[in-house]
């Protein structure tokens, strides 16, 4: 069995994987609340609150999981903020002496990058393999805060990336939209709730690069013309306008997301289509892109909702999935400087 340790960004997580039922366990908290006040994460405040909930959380583990069938430490090597990563990667190292089992670093991305595939495997563990190499060549879309960017997956599981964006990632430009729109941390989801009862083609926003061939993400400009917007409008005005604004400005992140995918199917010769990360949590992406699945005739692998955020399910998962390409990063005193990229 495997523990996993991610504490990348404003989450605390544990988790245990056996290669041979699935994850058997997963301890999460959330420091949205601690956060929420100051209108985003406050690094050193997220860094205290890792080292205070690790110790609990690993007793609380210790009560229902066999610590000593534990066989390998995964831990978060980064992308993320220095002092979360540091927290978590103290944790991994303690408890590899304590338990007497190798640590292995893992890249944040690579995490999003299989947690598709994480219910595929659930579903069969004996196949995996064999059922992973029959939808290869693999298309995904990874949407975070920090990251929008096209992959592809190859039969040998290794990533190469296609796309990414020039500017502001999906989940930022829907945060800062919603910030400018006056609504707290984190806006995200609240602006999804309000576009719910909202006109999506009540307003025209812009949806970056529109060259064919050219599947680079931007959302910079998005955001600027909803400034721009907001600046005509009376308070009154815009609370009237607010679902129509909100529904509008997510369908233009959507289309976005949605038009560039799509021109990689086209070109590309893929087997399967993947959704992950945080921004995949989204309802409509999620409907947007099972019909774009359905449209080319692949089968869609998207994130569970609990695995689309910080998690340490995908950490575990990304470690024992593809353990060849890992052996480089395996080390008994990991840091968080060499891996701060997907490849």
């Amino acid at each position: 069995m495997l523990l996993a340790i991610e504490s990348s960004c404003d989450e605390s997580a544990i988790a245990v994987f056996d290669p041979q039922s699935g994850i058997i366990g997963e301890w999460v908290h959330s420091q949205i609340a601690l956060h929420k006040e100051y209108g985003g994460v406050v690094p050193d405040l997220a860094s205290r609150e890792h080292l205070e909930r690790f110790g609990p959380m690993l007793e609380k583990i210790a009560d229902t999981v066999d610590l000593t069938l534990i066989k390998q430490i995964c831990v978060t090597v980064g992308p993320g903020l220095a002092g979360c990563l540091a927290m978590g990667i103290a944790t991994a190292r303690a408890l590899s002496l304590v338990l007497d089992v190798p640590v292995v670093g893992v890249n944040h991305l690579r995490g999003h990058v299989f947690s598709p595939f994480i219910s595929l495997h659930k579903s069969d563990p004996d196949s995996f393999s064999e059922s992973i190499e029959s939808v290869s060549p693999h298309l995904g879309l990874l949407v975070s805060g920090g990251n929008t960017l096209l992959f592809s997956l190859d039969d040998q599981r290794r990533i190469s990336i296609l796309a990414q964006t020039v500017d502001d990632a999906a989940g930022e430009a829907l945060d800062k939209g919603a910030k400018l729109l006056g609504m707290p941390y984190p806006g995200g989801p609240l602006m999804e709730k309000r576009a719910s009862t909202g006109n999506s083609k009540a307003i025209k926003f812009p949806t970056g690069i529109a060259e064919r061939g050219d599947w680079r993400f931007s959302f910079s400009g998005l955001k600027t013309s909803l400034r721009y917007r907001i600046e005509k409008l009376t308070d009154e005005a815009l609370e009237a306008e607010m679902p129509d604004i909100c529904a509008s400005y997510q369908e233009a992140v959507v289309r976005q997301l949605v038009r560039k995918t799509s021109q990689a199917l086209k070109e590309g010769q893929f087997r399967s289509l993947g959704l992950s990360g945080g921004v995949a949590n989204n309802t409509a992406l999620r409907q947007a892109m099972e019909n774009l699945a359905k449209k080319f005739g692949v089968p869609l692998f998207a994130a569970d909702r609990k695995h689309t955020g910080d998690n340490a399910a995908m950490i575990a998962f990304a470690a024992w999935i593809n353990q060849d390409g890992l052996q480089q990063n395996r080390s008994a005193s990991p840091n968080f400087e060499p891996s701060l990229k997907l490849v």
